[in-house]
């Protein structure tokens, strides 16, 4: 429903139930947004402008807003949000513990050992988180196109190439932002770069 909000943020607070942070738009409306530990540390100076990428909760007994500082973050939760078992709540429990690379890395390589550092997270929901996001993440059905310094002949970085596109695709970036994502990645890693490596870097520079 809502994409991000942009306006004056006003408010924060934080107590057992959660972090949470109202953001005032220019119509005069304030929204409250459960936010994860690691946005709430990052939060403007109070009365600052900024804009929140957002996701709305309707269960049956409740509606809120969920609200992160980085659209990756964002869509991370609502691809999380889609496995059965885990729900808002889980999915900032996630956030929260891991980096959206590290997270997605878990799942590609299927390490479900690592997803169960998260509080809360036993083997089971692990191995059926694993099992339910290495398809979504690697499903794109969109043309892949490999940057023109990557050689096809060089099947390993290919794939890893390929790998960290898809995860992006997945994610909602366009065909342009990941390209020009990659492009600028590649020039600053190794050739041996992991699917990992890369996908954290393109990371950093589609959040900038």
């Amino acid at each position: 429903m809502y994409d991000y909000i942009k306006g004056l943020f006003t408010y924060k607070i934080s107590n057992q139930k959660g972090n949470f942070v109202t953001v005032e738009s220019g119509s005069g409306v304030g929204y409250l947004f459960e936010v994860m530990d690691r946005d709430f540390a990052q939060l403007p100076d109070v009365n600052s402008e900024m804009k929140i990428f957002s996701v709305l909760i309707h269960r049956e007994d409740k509606m809120c807003l969920c609200g992160f500082l980085k659209r990756e973050d964002r869509d991370i939760f609502n691809i999380l949000t889609s496995v059965s078992g885990v729900g808002a709540k889980m999915a900032l429990v996630l956030l929260n513990s891991f980096e959206v690379s590290e997270l997605v890395g878990f799942v590609l390589d299927g390490n479900y050992k690592e997803l169960t550092r998260a509080k809360g997270v036993g083997p089971k929901l692990a191995q059926k988180i694993i099992l339910e996001l290495k398809d979504k993440l690697t499903s794109y059905q969109g043309a892949v196109t490999l940057p023109s310094n990557i050689s096809t002949s060089n099947v390993a970085i290919s794939q890893n190439v390929e790998d960290a596109q898809m995860v992006l695709y997945s994610l909602g970036y366009s065909n342009e932002e990941v390209s020009a994502a990659i492009s600028k990645t590649l020039a600053k890693l190794p050739e041996n770069a992991s699917a990992e490596d890369i996908l954290k870097e393109a990371l950093k520079i589609l959040s900038i």
